[in-house]
């Protein structure tokens, strides 16, 4: 088939299939897979019955496969098995959401204009319904290829049962490489392919000084505050102003991005003041002078966050306690060579010595990932969105985490590329959330050339 042959009706489909895919991410918006939250069970398990049965109806051998945590739905689109296979991976558990710091209900599905607004509509619903949309197109119009789908309903988790998942169903995973599509680009006028993300270490630091809440006017001045102690030894971590950690060897293992590397996240499109204000910051950290000094802060450099103190009393006014408990969450996202492991200890091994009441616990841990930005398939991908969108896209590194990545770069070793459609103005983990039809229309052109280049490798 030319490639006049293949593209000849694709506009057409796309303007064909909008209505279906706004039906689609309407029902899965309304089903909300909240992960982190029990209470969801339900409609986690409703929402991967219904994304087994989108499979399905595309022509795709589909179940939600249980594990011992939430299901993981599998299709498998084989239409010759001399084809090349392709597995495309997607989650659709999705973040909670306040409904009180939000402009509509959450869980409600809204269309304004070209814009889909509600929770999971960019994070990871949208993208998984535009890349299924675009097998589907490859499939009718011959593309010499087999499809795969991996939907996980773990992500926003850390994915913790993804790795039980792959290991009892490697057999039926077996594939030539991995697509991604729940990836960022640094603007919506230059689009990006992402090579690399964080890594993640959690941690809770608890103190307990006392038995019960004691009244400030009869033991304030020699009761100990958990609190206070615990902001103490936060401080003494890492400084607050410029994020420097100072814990000893935390940076040992750190591999700064290369010339060329940084270079092409400036080439991405980045201007601080556009950052700021698609994340609605008022001011960004005093030391970081450049935009490369920006990127490479949120890209490739680890960091020590505090998320949260909880702890005495937090109603209105003041009531005059000393809290006999404190807890502090924290995370250390880490870079390509970091190990958590590692970091863990050091982070123990340090906040003992400051203070051996404050006891560490260590969660939520994610190995970080690196890939390639050259080779056929980094070609592929770079291909793949200039056709869609008319630039050459710049190769970036993602700030955050994907635990499956690194399950399956480890299980099924085979090249894995990041084709993410999501934009910073999307709300991507915030309030608002939001997707819009043109990421889509373009995200089935560039998914469907995507699927012509890799075709040609084997």
């Amino acid at each position: 088939m030319t490639n006049n042959g293949l593209y000849k009706q694709i506009d057409s489909y796309i303007r064909g299939v909008r209505g279906e895919f706004e039906n689609k991410l309407a029902e899965l918006v309304e089903t909300p897979s909240v992960s982190s939250d029990p209470e969801h069970q339900p409609d986690i398990r409703r929402c991967g019955e219904l994304a087994a049965q989108y499979l399905r109806d595309l022509g795709a051998k589909a179940e939600a496969i249980a594990t011992p945590g939430n299901p993981v739905v599998m299709g498998s689109l084989i239409t010759n098995p001399k084809y090349p296979t392709v597995s495309i991976y997607n989650h659709l558990d999705v973040q909670p959401a306040d409904p009180s710091e939000w402009n509509k209900a959450p869980f409600t599905f809204h269309k304004v204009g070209d814009r889909y607004e509600g929770r999971g509509t960019t994070d990871d619903k949208g993208p998984a319904l535009t890349a299924m949309l675009a097998v589907r197109y490859a499939v009718q119009n011959g593309l010499p290829l087999n499809f795969k789908f991996i939907w996980e309903l773990e992500e926003e988790i850390g994915s913790p049962h993804f790795e039980y998942f792959v290991k009892r169903n490697k057999g039926h995973l077996v594939t030539d490489s991995v697509l991604v599509s729940d990836t960022i680009w640094i603007s919506r006028k230059q689009p990006a392919v992402p090579y690399g993300l964080r890594g993640l270490q959690g941690f809770l630091f608890k103190l307990e000084t006392h038995s019960k809440d004691v009244h400030s006017g009869l033991v304030g001045g020699a009761a100990r505050n958990p609190i206070g102690e615990l902001a103490q030894v936060i401080s003494q971590c890492y400084d607050a102003k410029t994020g420097k950690v100072k814990i000893p060897g935390f940076y040992d293992d750190v591999v700064p991005p290369t010339k060329a590397e940084i270079n092409s996240f400036v080439n991405s499109g980045f201007t601080t003041k556009g950052y700021m204000k698609a994340h609605e910051l008022k001011s960004i950290r005093a030391n970081l002078k450049s935009e490369a000094d920006v990127l490479k802060a949120f890209m490739a450099l680890p960091t020590f966050e505090v998320h949260g103190i909880t702890g005495g009393y937090n109603g209105p006014g003041v009531k005059t306690i000393v809290p006999y408990r404190a807890e502090a969450k924290i995370s250390t996202r880490l870079v390509n060579n970091q190990r958590p492991a590692k970091i863990a200890k050091l982070v123990k091994d340090f906040v003992k010595d400051l203070n051996p009441d404050v006891k560490v616990e260590a969660i939520q841990s994610l190995e970080p990932f690196l890939g390639d930005f050259t080779g056929p398939y980094a070609d592929a991908a770079r291909t793949a969105m200039k056709f869609a969108y008319s630039k050459d896209p710049a190769f970036t590194r993602e700030g955050g985490s994907i635990g499956a990545v690194v399950t399956m770069q480890k299980h099924l070793r085979v090249p894995i590329t990041f084709l993410g459609l999501s934009l910073p103005e999307h709300g991507y983990h915030a309030k608002n959330e939001n997707y819009d039809w043109g990421q889509t229309a373009g995200g089935i052109k560039m998914f469907v050339k995507y699927f012509e280049e890799i075709a040609k490798l084997k």
